[in-house]
């Protein structure tokens, strides 16, 4: 018997709803050709193609305007069904440390639907450096953290995801042969550190052109050609692009961590991890 998966249909009305590819994957905190992949299963599956391509824009075709209010009813139901079977309805605040680069490109989707799951609960999130989350002196502020953590280092946390480190530019800037520009979050940045480790053990000229500790500042920065920063191949936001150059030393892995703490709400937290941990993997 066929079935519809509801993750792709929940993809499907975010790219109507939000108006591109491009913009749903931001929402849902997924890539691109993530977003592409999952429209292309259930075009596959349904037989139907659910998208025109005008200009730029992908546009709903006629089966696709068909489709769009049953899916939301789908989608509605399954959720309905969610919040009438919890024994036990919760509210009160859930705290989330997160990284700012993740808070960008993964929050914006995951909120709308944990919020559809869980409408009583507040979901409080505080983006700072992974090494500030962790610090003793502000770890017990959060119930779910989500930080980086070198692989050479031990953690306590849960690794969901072995990602990889890379230079990330904006197409429209080629790189300059004479010396390498940085966009570079301030000191205490595991991707500053790592950057500049590597670059030091090379001879070629490097320099670090701006720095901001917010991602929306170092993207509006990259694409103004002021140069190039590193993050977790996950983090990447889908207005810019993975930059390759044979002067660019690899940067290595990086571990995504998270780190459950105690709380009145185990369950909540728990459900929220998973959330965090299946979008990450699916990007």
């Amino acid at each position: 018997m066929k079935q519809l998966s509801l993750d792709n249909l929940r993809t499907f009305v975010g790219v109507i709803e939000r108006g591109g590819y491009a913009k749903a994957g931001e929402w849902l905190g997924r890539s691109q050709p993530a977003i592409s992949l999952q429209i292309k299963k259930l075009e596959e599956q349904l037989g139907k193609k659910l998208f025109t391509k005008v200009g730029q824009r992908h546009m709903p075709s006629a089966d696709g305007n068909w489709l769009y209010p049953k899916a939301k009813e789908l989608l509605e139901l399954n959720d309905s069904i969610f919040r009438s079977l919890d024994p036990t309805p919760l509210r009160g605040r859930l705290r989330l440390g997160i990284p700012n680069e993740f808070a960008s490109t993964l929050l914006p989707g995951l909120i709308g639907e944990f919020s559809k799951r869980y409408p009583d609960v507040s979901l409080e999130v505080t983006s700072a450096l992974s090494r500030e989350l962790l610090s003793p002196t502000r770890r017990n502020d959060f119930d779910v953290i989500l930080a980086l953590a070198n692989p050479a280092e031990s953690t306590d946390g849960e690794i969901i995801l072995e990602d990889e480190m890379v230079w990330v530019g904006d197409a429209a800037h080629p790189l300059s042969p004479r010396a390498i520009s940085l966009v570079l979050a301030p000191d205490g940045c595991m991707y500053r550190s790592r950057v500049i480790s590597q670059l030091k053990q090379q001879t070629r000229a490097w320099k670090i052109s701006y720095t901001n500790a917010d991602l929306s500042g170092l993207v509006a920065a990259i694409q103004q050609g002021l140069g190039i920063t590193a993050l977790a191949k996950s983090s990447m936001p889908a207005s810019l692009t993975q930059v390759r150059h044979r002067f660019l030393p690899p940067l290595g892995a990086i571990n995504v961590c998270l780190f459950m703490q105690a709380t009145q709400h185990p369950v909540v937290c728990k459900t929220l991890a998973d959330f965090i941990t299946q979008r990450l993997r699916e990007r």
